[in-house]
């Protein structure tokens, strides 16, 4: 089992920035690949960002491509999204998620975190 907890979510203003932070625990959590969801209230959850155990390979959603980063601390078992740019559509719960491979498929994501709630005013 992967425990899995976002945190950095809040009330930010449009053009402003943002981190989230996913801390992960349990059955070696470093060898996992990790990925970034978002579900916008009335919308289905979408793909935001993957990135490998090393960090090496790292997938974006076009929405987001050019202004946000996703990275790791595998020492910390943290995976991090740095966003930049905001915009009020980028408004959602955001999830971290653990995969054994790297993909943007939500289907093959194990273990998912509850979310953090990020909003975006114009």
């Amino acid at each position: 089992q992967v425990q899995l907890v976002e945190s950095g979510g809040g009330l930010v203003h449009t053009g402003d920035s943002l981190t989230l932070s996913c801390a992960a625990s349990g059955r070696t959590s470093s060898n996992y690949y990790m990925g970034w969801f978002r579900q916008a209230p009335g919308k289905e959850r979408e793909f935001v960002a993957a990135i490998n155990w090393s960090g090496s390979i790292r997938n974006y959603a076009d929405s987001v491509k050019g202004r946000s980063t996703i990275s790791r601390d595998n020492a910390k078992n943290t995976v991090y999204l740095q966003m930049n740019s905001l915009k009020p559509e980028d408004t959602a719960v955001y999830y971290c998620a653990a995969a054994a491979i790297i993909t943007r498929l939500q289907g093959q994501y194990n273990y998912w975190g509850q979310g953090t709630q990020v909003t975006v005013s114009s």
